[in-house]
């Protein structure tokens, strides 16, 4: 795969005593049955639990690799503008958190990921995942930007692939042309044993070649009231 080939991705032995959670089919419909069975129970565990009431998940872990082109910084900047979506930094060997909270009003998720930074305030990415959509999936960033999403297996691993970016506000919805779209959007959740994974992050341009890669170790925390 090759969003991988220079990320210092960590496999640890295997854990047997990883348990599948049951209670949400959400993730599980968007790959099929099939795929779903495909994947590691860890995985599946991750993204079949339901988050309920007040509680989060959270996973802690390090940002290993980030790369991006100039053009790849310019528009990471220009996301200011709408949160700041993608990463802003090159730094490597900081700190990073994510954090999973239930959005009870629309059925979806909210996800918050802070990255370190060797010098300054980390930086805070937050999107809400909807379930909808011709997709299946939804993530808005902020301002209305939102792009759709395709849940995919590939190699016993999970991915979200972007379908098309579009500009919503309730029902209207208004795709972006692909000539004006950032570019190819792929982000892996990669099993790496003993409750470790991987998460990477690639944005590629069919003109501008690669843009932004970024590959983070995490592993799973206490679901915390």
């Amino acid at each position: 795969m090759e969003q991988l080939k220079d990320a210092r991705i960590i496999r640890f032995p295997a854990d047997r005593s990883t348990q599948p959670f049951v209670g949400d089919f959400r993730f599980r419909k968007l790959v099929g049955e099939e795929s779903w069975a495909r994947l590691p129970e860890a995985i599946r565990a991750r993204f079949g639990k339901r988050i309920q009431d007040c509680k989060a998940a959270i996973y802690v872990g390090e940002v290993l690799e980030c790369r991006m082109s100039r053009f790849g910084w310019l528009l990471a900047q220009l996301g200011r503008f709408i949160g700041s979506p993608l990463p802003l930094f090159r730094d490597c060997d900081v700190p990073a958190v994510v954090s999973v909270t239930e959005d009870a009003a629309f059925g979806g998720q909210f996800w918050t990921r802070i990255y370190g930074r060797r010098d300054g305030f980390p930086q805070v990415v937050h999107s809400s995942k909807c379930f909808a959509g011709p997709t299946g999936l939804e993530e808005y960033v902020g301002c209305g930007v939102g792009v759709a999403l395709r849940a995919e297996v590939v190699d016993d691993a999970l991915y979200f692939v972007s379908d098309h970016y579009f500009l919503g506000r309730g029902r209207l919805r208004l795709r972006v042309p692909r000539w004006l779209a950032p570019g190819n959007l792929r982000v892996g959740h990669i099993d790496c044993n003993n409750g470790w994974f991987a998460f990477t992050l690639l944005l590629r341009h069919p003109a501008f070649g690669e843009l932004i890669s970024q590959t983070a170790m995490f592993h799973d925390a206490e679901v915390r009231a």
